[in-house]
């Protein structure tokens, strides 16, 4: 009989455990999903950084060649220094200031060609617009002029082209000088470039050093690993054999190897005797017995929680019967006070309809008692099935249903229902199309002054539409709509208009 709990507690068991590692796996999947999500969203952000920076990059060269320049001084950096030896580290910090000092001298050469290809650019093209201009302009005045009336023209003119010659002869030996320096940069360009490209194959020697450093580490790792394998291996063996007495170190500590492996074989051949008994019976009992006792507290804990959802459950069925009941009450009292002010002489009143023995529908007339009733074990509500309209117009005979209204009744009968609703939980406004199309006119009179009285009392608003003169004399503000050329439009118009178009409509279809 133990035995078959025992089971059925560690089958249950099984099942929590089963559950907690599905809902736990479920747990790490949402987690694994966020942090994806997480990292998606940081690379996007980190690419679109990129990109804007990649664009400013990318408008000179001089700028790339800085930058790619400055990446690798951070790459060279990095803790690649921590693997080189002694002489490798040397020869790197004396080769950072000539790199640094290199990079200057490169801008330094790149802006000196720049402002001498643009003063070289001038010259030119002062030469070409003006001093070149200038002397054929004078060359041929000379060649036209007459000898003896412009001898002193001729004389300034001639003094005005030497001058012009040795300005073109200045120009011209100052456009060499900058030639020469452009080629001098230019060879200056090319060394900084050589320079820089004999770093850059001593950085790729490094990062191959590197390289094999981190396979060489690699190896290691591995082999850590196989030995931390087997000290688990070992440690499993010795936990398998089972805790030992305080004593046992003290008594085998000084015997030999050997003596003490024939001892292990004959423990062995022992131990092979009672291969068929269960060697952790009693661990597992003990276990079995402390999940067990878990297990009681945890259904007494979920019995008393059982029980007070129940009481809970008793008390929300006996607050919601009687709020249910009471909001009833109150619909059905001011439903007998709104039908007897619109139908003078006439009452009215609502009937719970409820479900009594064998499905048959009874009347639950017992709606003039206000006060709290106890529920019963199911619960009054789903014991009800509807709500029944019981009026009488004349205020003798018999009281009258619904389907033995006429249509005018029937509007009676619903406008004094939704008013009850509205002394009971009144709305901000409430929107009425043509309610009194159907009704007579002291029904329409009684109807129109009750709005009047509850849009003053109550602080609602009343929004109707109406072809009838009762309800526009209430009204505190009158809208026109007309449609014409298929366009509607809507006016402020006065009550006076307002009834002397109702009029006219009125005659309109009499005739």
């Amino acid at each position: 009989m133990i035995e078959q709990k025992i089971t059925a507690f560690v089958t249950e068991q099984q099942q929590l455990d089963a559950k907690r590692v599905l809902d736990k796996s479920l747990l790490e999947q949402h987690k694994q999903d966020i942090a994806n999500v997480n990292k998606q969203k940081q690379y996007i952000s980190k690419a679109l950084e990129n990109k804007k920076k990649s664009l400013a990059d990318v408008q000179m060269q001089i700028d790339q060649l800085r930058a790619s320049m400055a990446m690798k001084e951070a790459e060279m950096g990095t803790d690649l220094i921590d693997h080189l030896t002694p002489e490798e580290k040397d020869l790197l910090s004396r080769l950072n200031p000539e790199i640094t000092d290199l990079k200057e001298r490169l801008i330094n050469c790149r802006s000196d060609r720049i402002e001498t290809e643009t003063r070289k650019a001038e010259l030119e093209t002062n030469l070409t617009t003006n001093l070149k201009r200038r002397k054929q302009e004078l060359e041929a005045i000379i060649s036209v002029a007459e000898a003896d009336a412009l001898l002193d023209e001729a004389e300034l003119k001639r003094q005005e082209l030497m001058d012009a010659k040795l300005l073109v002869e200045n120009a011209t030996q100052q456009l060499k000088r900058v030639s020469d320096r452009i080629d001098e940069r230019t060879k200056q360009l090319k060394g900084i470039k050589d320079e820089r490209n004999n770093l850059k194959g001593l950085e790729d020697a490094y990062e191959r050093t590197l390289q094999d450093e981190a396979k060489e580490l690699e190896q290691m790792l591995s082999i850590r690993s196989n030995l931390l394998a087997k000290q688990e291996e070992y440690s499993k063996k010795i936990r398998d054999l089972g805790p030992l007495s305080s004593d046992a170190f003290e008594t085998y500590k000084r015997k030999q190897v050997k003596e003490l492996q024939k001892m292990l074989h004959r423990c062995n051949e022992q131990l092979q005797q009672f291969s068929h008994v269960n060697k952790k019976a009693l661990d597992q009992y003990v276990n079995f017995t402390e999940q067990r006792e878990e297990l009681q507290k945890r259904q007494a804990e979920l019995d008393s929680g059982d029980e007070k959802i129940k009481e809970l459950i008793a008390v929300l069925d006996q607050r919601k019967d009687e709020s249910i009941e009471r909001t009833f009450k109150g619909v059905a009292r001011h439903f007998r006070e709104v039908f007897s002010e619109l139908v003078q002489g006439g009452h009215g009143h609502l009937v719970m309809m409820k479900k009594k023995d064998g499905d048959h529908a009874a009347d639950d007339d017992h709606d003039d008692d206000d006060g709290p009733r106890e529920a019963d074990l199911e619960g009054r509500v789903e014991k009800y099935i509807g709500v029944k309209v019981k009026v009488s117009f004349t205020g003798q005979g018999e009281t009258q249903s619904m389907k033995q209204l006429s249509g005018g009744q029937k509007t009676v009968v619903a406008l004094t229902l939704i008013f009850a609703i509205q002394r009971c939980d009144p709305a901000p406004f409430y929107l009425f199309d043509e309610i009194d199309a159907a009704l007579d006119p002291q029904y329409r009179t009684a109807v129109g002054n009750m709005i009047r009285r509850l849009a003053d009392m109550a602080n609602t608003q009343f929004i109707t539409t109406t072809f009838r003169p009762e309800l526009v004399k209430v009204a505190d503000q009158i809208y026109g709509v007309t449609h014409k050329n298929r366009v509607s439009r809507v006016d402020v118009v006065s009550k006076e208009d307002a009834l002397d178009f109702i009029e006219h409509d009125q005659s309109h279809n009499t005739d």
